[in-house]
């Protein structure tokens, strides 16, 4: 086969990933919206009467993401290096990472409440990516052929996808409080899952990746002084990614050492995740600086 044709297959790959996607978005939509009873003067919602809608949420979830992982692969493949050269391949593989991260959740902490925006989110990211961001496979640019790319990529957009799951349970926590402060949740939210819970998830997730992250921005800097002969030289690029690592590392250091918890606690994780998102659509696409390698 060559090289076209394993791109061909990475494309094929990402639209079946978007069929999947859709079904579980579709599937998670049934399973909130046929889940609503009326019990005499009380609406409650029963999940068990849309179990196997969520089932198949959940299903058709795990077979998206290994069809999106297939299509990094094979895009990989198709232009014989690792596939992170360009916005397009940034937001497929962002795609992949932020839906395996979910999927990590669901098993460890059972959070398919989340299955409709995860599903939303990802449609939007691929959708994007194959209608503005697209490019044809094409060799690196010479600043980017290291083994440092395969490295320092990777670890940041794993915490990418990690960090992004958080800042969707911290804008929950954040949704529900502000119910619960004016009187009650809304029937749709009544078996979501407590503030106190929601509020640990967070702090979980966030501690969990954030080393990875750490890791990533000191393999960037290492990877700069291979290729440009200094370490750090305040690029845009680099100056945000540590700028996000601020933001976190006080997310963290509030959490531990104030005992911040619950709202502000959540209002400092979402602008952490604003600086990353800030960095990853603003400097890639428009920015300037040698960390310019969006393709567009």
């Amino acid at each position: 086969m060559t090289s076209t044709d394993y791109a061909y297959l990475s494309n094929y790959a990402i639209y079946s990933a978007m069929v999947l996607f859709t079904v579980a978005f579709l599937a998670h939509a049934v399973e909130v919206a046929f889940s609503v009873r009326n019990l005499e003067e009380k609406t409650q919602f029963d999940f068990s009467r849309t179990k196997r809608s969520g089932d198949i949420g959940t299903v058709m979830m795990v077979l998206a993401f290994i069809f999106l992982f297939a299509a990094v692969i094979l895009r990989g493949i198709s232009a014989h290096r690792v596939p992170w050269g360009n916005m397009y391949e940034f937001s497929i593989t962002g795609a992949l990472a932020f839906t395996g991260a979910y999927i990590f959740a669901l098993w460890k902490y059972k959070i398919r409440w989340l299955g409709l925006p995860v599903a939303i989110a990802v449609l939007l990211t691929l959708g994007t990516a194959i209608t503005l961001l697209y490019r044809p496979s094409a060799p690196l640019v010479p600043a980017l052929k290291s083994t440092w790319l395969a490295i320092h990529v990777s670890a940041a957009i794993i915490s990418g996808g990690v960090f992004l799951l958080a800042n969707c349970i911290a804008a929950t926590y954040l949704i529900l409080d502000r119910y619960e402060t004016k009187g009650g949740r809304p029937v749709w939210a009544l078996k979501l899952p407590a503030l106190e819970v929601l509020d640990q998830l967070t702090y979980r997730l966030v501690a969990f990746v954030f080393p990875l992250w750490t890791f990533a921005v000191i393999a960037g800097a290492i990877w700069a002084e291979a290729a440009w002969g200094r370490y750090w030289g305040w690029d845009p690029k680099e100056t945000w990614a540590f700028i996000t690592w601020v933001a976190y590392a006080a997310y963290l250091h509030a959490r531990v050492t104030i005992g911040w918890r619950g709202r502000k606690a959540a209002w400092l994780c979402l602008f952490a995740g604003s600086t990353f998102l800030f960095n990853y659509v603003y400097v890639n696409v428009w920015g300037t600086g040698r960390h310019t390698y969006s393709g567009l």
